[in-house]
């Protein structure tokens, strides 16, 4: 992967601090989405490591909301389906739902009962793991669908809150990392 790519997409990353409480420096990757050319370059960065990663994948998992951002055009790159995976309340029909904690409350996160066939592999996208809280839960519902977590795949992690700890077996990917 290259260093000069991987810039690309570290430069269009902002902070603001003491957001959305104080204490939290949130990784804006706003200026990153409006860049054209630095989105193409995420979206290839993230398409070649599932290639050389994963012969066989069935679908890739988007976390509400940000993980639809880049879920989708990442799906289509490999060919294969979009699956979401939405705050409580927002999808039609018979659902899954996990409660689970985040770094500032609690929050409930579902996926409708049939969105995937057991032992279907898939991979689980957001934009960020800070405490693992987030994708920890996808991941529970995944095991109720009864499918296979290939990976959870991140543009940024956020190191010193060792969310990634918390997936446990599960393989996780970061493009970028802070302390």
């Amino acid at each position: 992967m290259s260093e000069q790519r991987l810039r690309r997409l570290h430069d269009r990353v902002r902070s603001f601090p003491d957001f959305p409480v104080p204490g939290v420096l949130f990784r804006d990757i706003s200026p990153l989405l409006k860049d054209p050319a630095a989105f193409r370059t995420l979206i290839d960065l993230l398409e070649d490591h599932l290639r050389a990663s994963f012969p066989k994948i069935d679908f890739i998992a988007g976390l509400d909301s940000r993980g639809f951002l880049i879920g989708p055009p990442l799906a289509q790159r490999l060919g294969i389906g979009f699956v979401l995976i939405r705050k409580k309340g927002k999808l039609p029909g018979p659902t899954e739902t996990v409660s689970y904690a985040l770094e500032y409350g609690k929050a409930e996160l579902e996926i409708q009962s049939d969105a995937v066939e057991p032992g279907q592999k898939v991979v689980i996208v957001d934009d960020l793991l800070a405490t693992g809280g987030t994708m920890c839960a996808a991941c529970e519902l995944m095991k109720r669908l009864e499918a296979e977590v290939l990976e959870c795949l991140v543009i940024i992690e956020l190191k010193l809150l060792k969310g990634s700890e918390k997936l446990k077996s599960v393989p996780f990917y970061s493009l970028l990392q802070y302390d």
